[in-house]
C-alpha cells in the first residue's frame, strides 16, 4: 500500500508531503487502522544504555519533532522512537523552501533549523503516551542562544523532559543551527559535556531516576576528531553515541540539480561516511560506551551493516521515507538472522 501512498505524497513539495504524511498517520492511528500500513515485527529483546530495547530498529529524531504523533509512529513496529530536536523556546526555524529531496539518490537535504513548538508543548504531548516502547526525547538549543550559553538550553530542556524520556539525546551536530557543531570540539565539548553530566546526576537524585544521555555527532569529522570526541564521553562519562547526523558534504549527489542547496544531506549518500565513524568509534570504546547506528540504512543489508561495524541499535529517516514502513521489519529480521 505504501508505494501507492508514496507516489501521491511526493506529488507535494517536501514539507507539505512531510507534513500531510503524519496527519494521515495520526488519523490511521485513532481509527485503528494502521495495520494497513505495517506487518507486525517480532521481538528481538536487546539491552542497550540499561534499557530493554523490545528490537534494535529505531526512528531517527526529526521526523517528529514536536512529539505529536509518536504514539503512532510507534506502532509501525519501531523498538524505539526518538522525538525532537527541541528547544526550550519555540521557533520557526529557517525560512522555506529548506527541504528537498534528492530522488535520484534516495538522500534529502535539510536547512529546517531546529523549527519546533518548544519543550512545553512537547512535554504535553509525552504525557498522553501510549507507546509501549523506548521513548528518546532529543534537546537542542535555540537559535538566538549565544553558543557559549548552550548549556543553559540544554540543561533547561533537560529539567523538563527528564522524568518523561526513556533517554535523552544532546544534538551537538545539526549543521543548520549556526556555531552549533563548534560544540563537538575541545574545551567546548568537554564543558559542555561536564555540564550535562552533572545536571544528569542532579536529576536522577530528585526523581530516584537514572536516565541515560547519548551524544549524536556529525559524521564530518577525521579520525583525530572522532577519537577526541570519544574520549571526552569516557572521561565525563555519559552514556551513549549516536553516529551520525547530516553531512555537509554532496558526494555522489553532485550531478543533481539541488545538490547546491544548503544543509545537511541524509540518506544513501551518507551510508558509508556514517559506517566508517561508526568503526572508528567502535575501535577507540572497545565496548565501553554503546553506538547507535544512523546514516544511509535503507534495507536489511544496511541496517546489519551499521551493527556488524559496532553499533548496537540504528535509527532510520530518509530510508524510511523513501521505503516506508517494510524497512522497519526489513531491518529488524536481518539483524536478528546476525544475532
Amino acid at each position: 500500500m505504501y508505494p501507492l501512498i508514496k507516489k501521491i505524497l511526493f506529488a507535494f513539495n517536501p514539507e507539505t508531503s512531510h507534513e500531510l504524511s503524519l496527519d494521515c498517520l495520526g488519523a490511521l492511528h485513532r481509527l485503528k487502522g494502521l495495520g494497513l500500513l505495517a506487518k507486525p515485527v517480532a521481538d528481538n529483546p536487546v539491552q542497550v544504555m540499561g534499557l530493554t530495547f523490545a528490537n534494535p530498529v529505531g526512528l531517527a529524531a526529526g521526523l517528529d519533532k514536536n512529539g505529536d504523533y509518536f504514539n503512532a509512529l510507534g506502532e509501525l513496529g519501531f523498538g524505539f522512537v526518538e522525538i525532537g530536536t527541541v528547544t526550550p523556546l519555540a521557533q520557526p526555524g529557517n525560512p522555506k523552501p529548506r527541504l528537498f529531496r534528492l530522488a535520484e539518490h534516495n538522500a534529502i537535504i535539510n536547512r529546517m533549523g531546529f523549527n519546533n513548538k518548544g519543550v512545553d508543548h512537547l512535554v504535553e504531548q509525552v504525557k498522553r503516551r501510549k507507546f509501549k516502547g523506548i521513548l528518546g526525547i532529543n534537546i537542542g538549543k535555540n537559535a538566538k542562544t549565544p553558543v557559549e550559553n548552550a548549556l543553559d538550553d540544554y540543561r533547561i530542556c533537560m529539567q523538563k523532559v527528564y522524568q518523561y524520556a526513556d533517554y535523552i539525546t544532546v544534538n551537538v551536530s545539526s549543521p543548520n543551527t549556526p556555531g552549533l557543531r563548534n560544540l563537538q570540539f575541545g574545551d567546548s565539548l568537554t564543558e559542555l559535556l561536564t555540564g550535562i553530566k552533572h545536571e544528569q546526576t542532579a536529576l536522577a537524585q530528585s526523581h530516584q531516576r537514572y536516565v541515560p544521555i547519548a551524544v549524536k555527532i556529525a559524521p564530518d569529522m577525521d579520525s583525530d576528531a572522532v577519537k577526541e570526541v570519544a574520549d571526552t564521553l569516557l572521561t565525563v562519562g555519559l552514556d551513549g553515541v549516536i553516529a551520525t547526523n547530516t553531512t555537509v558534504g554532496r558526494e555522489g549527489v553532485e550531478d543533481d540539480p539541488l545538490h547546491e542547496q544548503a544543509g545537511g544531506l541524509s540518506g544513501k549518500p551518507v551510508r558509508n561516511k556514517s559506517t566508517q565513524v561508526i568503526k572508528q568509534l567502535a575501535a577507540i570504546l572497545e565496548g565501553r560506551l554503546p553506538i547507535i547506528g544512523v546514516g544511509g540504512i535503507d534495507s536489511g543489508e544496511t541496517a546489519e551493516e551499521k551493527i556488524a561495524a559496532g553499533a548496537s541499535l540504528v535509527q532510520v529517516y530518509s530510508g524510511f521515507i523513501y521505503r516506508g514502513p517494510v524497512l522497519i521489519k526489513e531491518c529488524a529480521e536481518a539483524i536478528a538472522k546476525r544475532n
